[in-house]
């Protein structure tokens, strides 16, 4: 990019909780900054953490993943766009109630190219989660229609929204990326800390769509050592509960850790990092896991399946009970194996799944996104025209053309 591309990026940030989303836009907003990108951050609630380059909005309820904004979010976010002579959107999905809906529509009437991911996960086989995915699919097609570009994680997930009427040629895979210099294998001392002879764990949202619970009662059915643990880490709807049923000296349940080196730490100590999601989009997590070279299982849901198969093991969600028991039983009797997909688990996420990769795929789909400027350096007086696209054209009278930009 010829000059440095003025963007806005609509996403998530929360200093309470953690989860895919937040690390998303944590990870995309750092790394787009760090390429030269003027990011404007605006998401809800929070000052910015790291800049005050962006806004934050009022919402009425909710947490991140559920919100109803501010009847004043759209005359804001325009108000910025228009202050901060913004180039391109991009939206981390879901946004809002409010926004998300209207948002393509907002961005051409400024003139502005506006980009989605779409972060909504999916299984294609039949049951409960595959549903409401589905139903959600459904409502949310007719607006990414809108967008001009729809980032999402895989070639199944693609072919989902091309089915509901999204413009297949709108829509662009690029799988989610993990910073594989900063989440990479190290010393930690975290095991050690436990007590811990071997360390199976899990890191995401405590959630009933998660199937912890289904993870907890698989590693005290296995035959194990009597030091080997379970670590949980993470909030969400049912770690209370669980917690109360099976804290105790082999499970243990951190809640949400936000320092991110600390996280770091876990990972590394890690044996064994079980996901075992009823659906998912692209786990950040299981990527995490992958490049701090720990020994992976997950379900064949979303798009954890392809990321792992061949460098992990993954499991069918309907045979999640007896599956997921063999798995543990194998990893944790055969460590030779285990160190084996581990370091499978490395090189699949160095190879595929870099942040590296991911921003050099964003800045492309930016690029191709950026308004090209058409000179026409004729006699008489220039004039500037916006499509609605986004695109610019200064047209003078007379003959002969250039274009650049």
């Amino acid at each position: 990019m010829t000059e440095p591309l003025r963007m806005a990026w609509l996403g998530h940030q929360s200093r309470r909780s953690g989860d895919g989303l937040l690390t998303y836009s944590r990870e995309m907003v750092a790394g787009l900054r760090a390429r030269g990108v003027k990011v404007f951050f605006v998401h809800h609630g929070e000052t910015p953490a790291a800049t005050d380059d962006g806004m934050a909005l009022k919402s009425l309820t909710g947490s991140h993943r559920y919100i109803i904004s501010s009847p004043r979010t759209k005359r804001a976010i325009t108000d910025l766009l228009q202050r901060e002579r913004v180039e391109l959107v991009h939206v981390s999905l879901s946004f809002s109630t409010t926004v998300d809906f209207g948002l393509p529509d907002l961005c051409h009437e400024l003139g502005l190219p506006v980009t989605a991911t779409f972060h909504v996960p999916y299984d294609s086989r039949f049951s409960l989660w595959q549903g409401i995915s589905s139903a959600l699919y459904r409502v949310y097609s007719q607006s990414l229609a809108a967008y001009d570009r729809v980032i999402i994680f895989s070639t199944q997930q693609r072919e989902l929204l091309v089915q509901y009427g999204v413009p297949e040629g709108s829509i662009a895979v690029v799988p989610n990326g993990v910073d594989v210099e900063k989440y990479a294998p190290g010393q930690s001392d975290y095991k050690e800390t436990l007590g811990a002879e071997t360390l199976v764990g899990y890191l995401g949202r405590v959630d009933p769509e998660k199937n912890v619970l289904a993870l907890i009662r698989a590693f005290l059915d296995v035959d194990v050592h009597e030091q080997d643990m379970l670590v949980v880490v993470g909030g969400g709807g049912d770690r209370r509960r669980l917690q109360r049923r099976f804290g105790g000296p082999r499970v243990l349940f951190t809640g949400p850790v936000m320092d991110e080196a600390e996280r770091i730490r876990i990972l590394q100590a890690m044996d064994v990092f079980v996901l075992p999601s009823a659906v998912e989009g692209l786990s950040l997590s299981l990527l995490e896991a992958m490049a701090c070279e720990t020994a992976c299982i997950a379900t064949d849901v979303g798009g954890d399946g392809e990321a792992l198969r061949g460098a992990g093991i993954v499991l069918d969600p309907r045979e999640l009970d007896g599956q997921l028991r063999l798995s543990l039983q194998t990893l944790l009797e055969y460590p030779d194996f285990r160190r084996d997909l581990a370091r499978r688990a490395r090189a699949r996420a160095v190879d595929r799944y870099s942040l590296r990769q991911n921003l050099d795929h964003l800045l492309t789909i930016y690029e191709s996104l950026r308004e090209p400027t058409i000179s026409l350096p004729l006699a008489g007086k220039a004039q500037t025209l916006s499509s609605p696209g986004g695109r610019r054209v200064d047209e003078t009278s007379g003959k002969g053309a250039t274009r650049s930009g």
